[in-house]
């Protein structure tokens, strides 16, 4: 008999009919032990011949360090076999395998199928991963899915549980500290004091309103769509598609497509892809009906990758794509250089998955010392944010003009990179 007493806030969920469950839930609240145990139940029970289920977190050693102790655990009455330590693998008496995946080895997932799966902390994963790689394995199975985790913003994760709100094929659950009473009131109480109002609603509360701590770009995105500059963006033929690109090695490559239109910059396109070589980008880049102008690329497009023998940019001129070279900058001048031309930046709405990572794109957050660190946190939006980052530069040598002063601030939201600094910083820690 597996070791499992369900919580009572999750029996609507391993009672539900829905195929599609999406739970919102506080800081140890137990998601991820009831999401497991589910997937085990569902494991040994399922009628098709080797049932294979999935538990995917954002990082690879993320999901072993959550969820791998307790899928042996609470498995183990049911293994044939000892677990498969190498692979994240379980198999049980009845031929269905659960394997751990990473979210941020999107590939390694292809061309398999899946009966079930759990996105665990859904909100810190590529947007992309569920409709272009996840979805697509549940079909020819008809497959279940569950997302789970705490708010990070008005994202996708915020989307999958508006959509549980009103489809009749969906289960959508928010669990609030202040409600579920799974974690002791005298605990609440002393983490309200240790965090941020705004950490405290959304780790606890589940807040989507709470603003992403230390988001660059978290303002201007705001203010974007609030004036409306987040709509349909038409490509003027009479004007220059210019890219900026941020090549990846073993992981994704980002390009974003651009004009300028009088003292405006007109974003119309973005295209991001995992594993992929020059000539693919490149093929790309071909096959879009626009009349470019330059191709952006910072200064490791000269490096000679280990084990090719020719630098990228000598790929890219044999391709017939000639590249203009960035002059080399701080990654925190390329965020401000960001910062300032997003007040005059339109978007159109079909790059969605560029427009969530400069939404999200954050600093990495010190717990200990409780501050902010000196550099952007490396996840899924790094590379759309790069990207970006170089289109700023570009711009800037495009159309040079003196860098505006920046306004007095009245808080954290209001705040440059180097004033939350200045504000909340290691030398004024104690404030934040």
């Amino acid at each position: 008999m597996i070791p499992y007493a369900p919580r009572r806030q999750f029996i609507p969920y391993h009672s539900r009919q829905e195929r599609f469950a999406v739970i919102v839930a506080h800081r140890r609240c137990g998601k991820t032990v009831a999401t497991i145990n589910d997937l085990i139940r569902r494991a040994i029970t399922c009628e098709n011949p080797n049932g294979r289920f999935a538990y995917i977190a954002p990082l690879y050693n993320q999901a072993k360090d959550v969820a791998w102790a307790y899928l042996k655990h609470y498995a183990e009455p049911v293994l044939a076999g000892a677990p498969n330590e190498s692979e994240l693998r379980v198999d049980l008496l009845n031929g269905a395998r659960i394997r751990l995946y990473g979210a941020d080895n999107p590939d390694r997932l292809r061309g398999i199928y899946l009966d079930g799966v759990v996105l665990d902390e859904y909100a810190d994963m590529h947007p992309g991963v569920w409709g272009e790689v996840i979805r697509p394995l549940l079909a020819d199975r008809q497959g279940h899915a569950t997302f789970i985790g705490t708010p990070k913003g008005r994202n996708a994760f915020f989307d999958m549980f508006e959509r549980g709100q009103s489809d009749p094929d969906w289960l959508s659950v928010m669990l609030r500290a202040s409600e579920t009473l799974i974690v002791p009131q005298s605990e609440l109480d002393a983490a309200r004091k240790d965090m941020t109002p705004e950490q405290y609603e959304q780790e606890f509360e589940c807040s989507f309103e709470a603003a992403i701590l230390g988001a660059y770009f978290g303002k201007e995105m705001a203010q974007a769509e609030r004036e409306g500059r987040i709509t349909t963006v038409a490509y003027d033929p009479n004007v220059p598609v210019h890219t900026a690109w941020d090549l990846g090695l073993n992981d994704s490559t980002a390009i974003w497509f651009w004009q300028v239109v009088a003292d405006e910059v007109h974003v119309i396109d973005f295209y991001e892809n995992h594993g992929q070589q020059i000539p693919h980008y490149v093929s790309v880049i071909r096959s879009k009906p626009y009349a470019y102008g330059e191709h952006w690329f910072p200064v490791d497009v000269r490096a000679r990758v280990l084990g090719m023998t020719r630098s990228r940019i000598e790929q890219l001129l044999e391709l017939g794509l000639k590249p203009r070279i960035l002059s080399d900058q701080k990654v925190m001048d390329g965020i401000n250089a960001a910062r300032v031309i997003l007040g005059r930046t339109w978007f159109d709405r079909g790059c969605e998955a560029g427009l969530e990572a400069l939404r999200q794109y954050r600093t990495a957050f010190d717990d200990k010392l409780r501050a902010f660190k000196d550099h952007p946190l490396h996840d899924w939006t790094s590379h759309a944010a790069d990207a970006f980052r170089y289109l700023a530069m570009a711009y800037r040598e495009l159309k040079p003009e003196p860098v505006k002063e920046q306004k007095p601030i009245q808080g954290i939201r209001d705040a440059t990179w180097d004033q939350a600094m200045k504000m909340y910083g290691p030398k004024r820690r104690e404030r934040v």
